[in-house]
Parts: structure tokens; C-alpha cells; sequence
């Protein structure tokens, strides 16, 4: 079977039991009670952890990893006026999601060509299962202190998925932990998420903060800087992942319009023409809203004069509170005379009490401490 991987588009397969993962409850429930959790996990801790749960009759799992681009080519200049955004690694080409299912398919076909009696039951991200601790029992990598699967040859640059099988297929090692001393993604996270090697609070990670659909703090925006979805620094300080980049998989080589697009026309962007433009990325799940505040966000960290036109469009006429609230934001870090000018006329006609205090606090240049 590891040997038929490359032909399936896998770039590292191996095999762990089907035994619960006990350890890792453990760590879950700690994380749970610490209050370190994003919500997008899957709540139930046994189906998290317990296979059998998921398949009666599970006896292996098989650990696949597949290798995505660390680094774009003619990536696009960003400059005053025409402010650029940038999407995480993971989300630079196609989904991630269809292009492991894919995968995952066809290493099911292969199987029920062999063993036509075997159950299989595939997962990629959404499964109940967690991915990292199924691919690091199995030897696909070991855990990093930035929370990350690392693997020798591919660096943490992998996305993972699994199938949960009743076939008693022997088992890989896991090998052995390789980030020693050091502790660059712990010391470079921008907002102190990593809170210990191996322990991530989500709350304050900007991968985390940059999915959630909500308002954002001001000292959190202030840490986004032109982030759109996502974060890459703890994986582009590691040691582990200098000069990896595995470019092989065409459907995940990244469009630098879209990973890397223009901040201004997003803020104008219709449902249909975003997903005309980011529905065949990850970064497309959560919807719209998150990639234009986020783009609220980016050009007030960016000081953009020449947007002011659009961002106080966006505080005039959007119907949502939160990205009026974010434009006012950004219209205060601005601080341009017609950014002001902008901010005192909503001020004259806004209702809703949340942009009014953040168009007050834009305009008295107060920045609210509010944790995230």
C-alpha cells in the first residue's frame, strides 16, 4: 500500500491501530477546561478519540499526508491604492478538503480492488477524529511545538487525512520528536497563542480570529496586519520546514489574484462573485464576511488613504454592525482629514449602538483593550 501512494496522489502513507487515544483525551479535556478551544472542534471528546466509536469492527487506520507550496511565484506587489491581502498557505489552491477525497477515494478503490469485503470510512479536517494525532501515531510526523504535524521530508507544508478501516493491517512507529530546544514558533507567534510547546490557546490565534465572523478586538486587529484567513509564522520560523517547498500537485498551486488579491475591491464583492472568485478555496467556508472585515482590517493597519471612499461606503451603507464597526476602525487608523470627515458624518445617522461607540472611539483615537 505505501508503496501504491504516489501513484494516488499521496505523497506519505502509513498505518496506526484502531486503539483509543487516551493520551490525547487527556490533553483535550485540560484544553477544554483552560478554556483554550475554538468552537469549530468536534464537541463529543469519546468520538474525538475513540475509533471504534466511529466504525464497530475498526481495526487500522490509514494515515495519509499530501504536500501543498510554501512559497509563490509572481506573487503580485502590494502598493498604496492597490493593498494586497494575503491568504494562508493552506488556502492557495484548490480546497484542501476535495483534493484529499479525492485522494482518499481512490486509496479506497485500490483497497476494494485487493480486499473486497473491507469496510472503509474516510475523513479529511471536518471528521470527528483529529488528523494530527492519527498521522503521529502512525509515523507521518511528529507533534510540533507549534501544534503542527512536522514530518521530515515534507516539513508541517502537508494537509492530512485518514480511513478508519476492520482490515488488520500491521502498524507503523511513530518517530521520534525532532524539535529539541528549539522554540522560534512559540517565540514568533504575534500574539502569544502558544502558550507552551505543544499547547495552542485558540482564542488568541490569528488563524483562529481570522474564521470567526464576529467583531474583533482593536489590539487583535491591530496584530492581523493584511491577514485575510488564516496564519503561516509559526510554520515559517521552523527550522524544519527552510527551503521546503513541494510543488508537484497541480490543483494546489496557488492563483496570486486570488491568494494574494486586492483589498479594495473586496469590499464590494456580492455573494456570487465571491464565490465566483474564492469558491474553490478554503478560505470560501465561512462565507464573505470574514474575508471583508478582514480586508477592513488590513488596509487600517495599512494607513491607506486612497480607500477611504470605499471603507466609509462600507460604514454608510453596509447592513452589517460589525463591518461598519471594522470600517470605523479602520477609518480611525487612517486618520486622513476625509477618513475623519467620513467617521463624523456616520456618526450624524448610525442606530446602532456598537458602531456608534466605535466611530466615537475612532475619532478620539482610544483603542479598546478588550481581549478577543
Amino acid at each position: 500500500m505505501i508503496a501504491a501512494a504516489p501513484d494516488l496522489g499521496i505523497d506519505k502513507l502509513r498505518i496506526t491501530t484502531a486503539e483509543p487515544f487516551s493520551e490525547l483525551r487527556e490533553r483535550l479535556v485540560r484544553h477544554r477546561e483552560r478554556g483554550h478551544e475554538s468552537g469549530f472542534e468536534e464537541p463529543d471528546l469519546d468520538l474525538r478519540t475513540t475509533p471504534t466509536l466511529l466504525m464497530q469492527e475498526a481495526r487500522s487506520i490509514i494515515a495519509i499526508a499530501v504536500a501543498y507550496p510554501s512559497k509563490m511565484k509572481g506573487a503580485p506587489v502590494s502598493e498604496p491604492g492597490k493593498r494586497r491581502g494575503i491568504l494562508s498557505r493552506s488556502a492557495w489552491g484548490e480546497d484542501y478538503h476535495r483534493a484529499l477525497r479525492r485522494r482518499l477515494a481512490k486509496l479506497d478503490a485500490w483497497i476494494m480492488e485487493r480486499v473486497p469485503e473491507a469496510k472503509l470510512m474516510s475523513m479529511v479536517d471536518t471528521g470527528a477524529l483529529s488528523d494530527r494525532a492519527v498521522a503521529e501515531r502512525a509515523g507521518i510526523g511528529w507533534s510540533g511545538k507549534n501544534c503542527s504535524t512536522l514530518t521530515p521530508e515534507l516539513g508541517s507544508w502537508v494537509y492530512l487525512g485518514e480511513t478508519i478501516t476492520n482490515l488488520p493491517l500491521p502498524p507503523d512507529s511513530a518517530i521520534a520528536e525532532g524539535c529539541g530546544d528549539c522554540t522560534l514558533c512559540i517565540d514568533a507567534c504575534p500574539t502569544g497563542a502558544l502558550v507552551g510547546p505543544g499547547q495552542l490557546n485558540a482564542q488568541l490565534c490569528i488563524s483562529y480570529v481570522t474564521q470567526t465572523k464576529e467583531m474583533v478586538s482593536e489590539e487583535m486587529m491591530a496584530k492581523i496586519g493584511n491577514r485575510l484567513y488564516g496564519c503561516d509564522t509559526c510554520q515559517i520560523v521552523c527550522p524544519v520546514n527552510r527551503k521546503i517547498d513541494i510543488r508537484h500537485h497541480a490543483e494546489l498551486i496557488p492563483d496570486p489574484e486570488i491568494a494574494k488579491p486586492l483589498l479594495r475591491p473586496l469590499l464590494k464583492m456580492g455573494n456570487r462573485e465571491f464565490r465566483e472568485k474564492f469558491g474553490d478555496s478554503s478560505a470560501a467556508w465561512r462565507g464573505r464576511k470574514p474575508i471583508q472585515r478582514n480586508a477592513l482590517i488590513a488596509l487600517g493597519n495599512f494607513r491607506d488613504a486612497e480607500s477611504v471612499p470605499d471603507v466609509a461606503a462600507v460604514l454608510r451603507d453596509d447592513p452589517r454592525p460589525v463591518l461598519r464597526a471594522t470600517a470605523a476602525w479602520s477609518l480611525g487608523k487612517i486618520a486622513s482629514e476625509e477618513a475623519r470627515a467620513s467617521l463624523n458624518d456616520a456618526l450624524s445617522t448610525e442606530k446602532d449602538p456598537s458602531v456608534t461607540e466605535a466611530i466615537g472611539r475612532a475619532l478620539n483615537g482610544r483603542e479598546d483593550r478588550t481581549a478577543n
